[in-house]
């Protein structure tokens, strides 16, 4: 996401530096939390409105109609099995990873830990409190890294907001040892150039790597100017997590001028790149794709130290700002999103269209390095929203089915969309759950922040509200039922039939 709940008094940009270990973060206990069927969320109940029939409801949908303040609607198709409230964050809830039996709730407050083993009634195990958006969470073995993208005093859990022209404000990466679940310990911090918007690992044996994505929005800031057109490179020993260091700062779009070699804006182009916000790494194929601000790209990462762009795409028609990417199975497609608004507008209804604000479906042609980037179509929610709705396409992973490219994405308030892209000319949508608008008068952020597929349900970490787990049943997604995997980091997409 672009915008940010706290106060985002941009920082400078430092050199690299470690952290000392040890440090130990706010570690909050709470009761295991109730999670029953379609609960209540505050004044009004969250639940589907009982005067609707199934049938009215869709007949009501297909007549564009909206649903009314905090109903909920779904396919037939979708079952919602859970919903967990905020509890001690009350912050912007944001990413989500997954291992074993645990889900890891990024929240700009911190962190939570959930139990998972029994999906229809997650149970909180821990909650970190530890401020600094957008805290964007993955895990691997016996670590968890956290982002941190707004100047802080410094590095530790009991920071405050910096003002820039602060000399010691940090922003960077943050490690915890997650050994035990129900107690995890802060051990490093690593501050990165501009901050740590997203990241994304690339998973050894011994070492962690952990491509860092972050931009400078605007000029403004004097101590994160741009051209910010690379991204930090950092390696985490998994023996010694405290000598996590940047070893690397690749330039991915290399120029002459202020601009660099991205796309240098309006009214050339869309959006200026000055950074990147997002990269999805395929490991099993050496690939990594990165949505850039103004500018897709496709890399190979075979030396995950040295990323290497191979393929460059704009388009400045439709596209207003390139978020994320997700490659399908075969590593012969990605789909782009465009986070249009910076993901607090409502641009899911008529007056912005079908192509904007959606995603780009690209099939990758060619071999090794002449591998090209070509747009196919766009796919967006066919469900019109209200204006008090902030929608756009959002986080989203894979459904691993044989032989098909099966999706499941957040759209914020236009909630949580299965959709298939197999024809990448004809993107359909099979599936979908759906909240009514926060508010009815004005305008207020909320909606599926993330949602992921992860051994056989789908999780979504909802923005304003809480935890939601839904179990989809249909005949084109049942296969994947039986992939299991032992840890998912949708950023770090998984060979999932290997």
């Amino acid at each position: 996401m672009i915008l940010f709940s706290i106060p985002r008094t941009r920082r400078r940009c430092m050199g690299v530096a470690a952290a000392a270990a040890g440090l130990v973060a706010a570690l909050l206990t709470a009761q295991p939390a109730v999670a029953t069927p379609d609960p209540g969320d505050g004044p009004v109940a969250e639940q589907e409105v009982s005067e609707r029939t199934r049938a009215e409801v869709r007949e009501a949908l297909a007549d564009g109609e909206i649903p009314g303040q905090h109903e909920i609607v779904h396919s037939d198709n979708i079952q919602h099995l859970a919903f967990v409230p905020k509890d001690a964050l009350q912050g912007t809830n944001s990413d989500l990873a997954f291992q074993g039996k645990y889900a890891f709730a990024g929240n700009y407050d911190g962190f939570r830990v959930f139990d998972i083993s029994n999906p229809a009634a997650p149970r909180t195990v821990a909650q970190v409190l530890c401020p600094g958006s957008q805290n964007d969470v993955s895990v691997s073995g016996n670590l968890l890294f956290l982002s941190t993208d707004s100047s802080r005093s410094d590095s530790s859990c009991n920071s405050t907001t910096q003002p820039a022209t602060e000399k010691s404000s940090w922003e960077g990466m943050k490690v915890f040892d997650i050994s035990d679940k129900t107690n995890p310990k802060y051990v490093a911090a690593v501050e990165t150039a501009c901050g740590s918007h997203t990241h994304t690992l690339v998973p050894e044996r011994r070492n962690v790597y952990i491509y860092v994505s972050s931009y400078s929005p605007d000029a403004t800031y004097p101590d994160c100017q741009p051209p910010h057109d690379g991204i930090s490179v950092i390696k985490v020993p998994r023996s010694a997590p405290e000598k996590a260091a940047v070893v690397n700062f690749p330039v991915l779009f290399p120029g002459e001028g202020p601009d660099g070699g991205g796309n240098p804006g309006p009214p050339a182009g869309a959006r200026k790149t000055t950074g990147c916000h997002d990269i999805t790494v395929l490991p099993s194929k050496d690939l990594a794709a990165g949505a850039c601000m103004g500018d897709g790209i496709l890399l190979s990462i075979e030396d995950p130290e040295h990323p290497k762009v191979i393929d460059q795409v704009r388009d400045d028609v439709n596209f207003a700002f390139w978020h994320s990417a997700t490659f399908n199975q075969k590593a012969d497609k990605v789909v782009f999103t465009d986070e249009l608004g910076g993901g607090s507008a409502a641009t899911c209804n008529a007056a912005i269209g079908p192509d904007r604000g959606a995603d780009g479906i690209y099939d990758i042609v060619g071999k090794g390095d002449k591998r090209k980037l070509v747009f196919r179509s766009y796919f967006k929610i066919p469900r019109h929203q209200a204006d008090t709705e902030n929608c756009v396409a959002h986080n989203g992973s894979l459904i691993p089915v044989k032989g098909r490219d099966l999706m499941v994405q957040g759209w914020y308030q236009g909630g949580v969309s299965v959709w298939e892209f197999t024809d990448s000319d004809n993107p359909k949508e099979i599936a979908y759950f759906d909240r009514g608008p926060l508010t009815t008068d004005t305008i207020k952020s909320g909606g599926s922040w993330s949602a992921y597929y992860y051994n056989g349900y789908i999780y979504s970490n909802e923005y304003a509200r809480g935890f939601d787990v839904l179990k989809l049943q249909d005949r084109r997604t049942d296969p994947a039922r039986w992939v299991k995997m032992r840890e998912l980091n949708v950023q770090t997409q998984p060979d999932y039939f290997d």
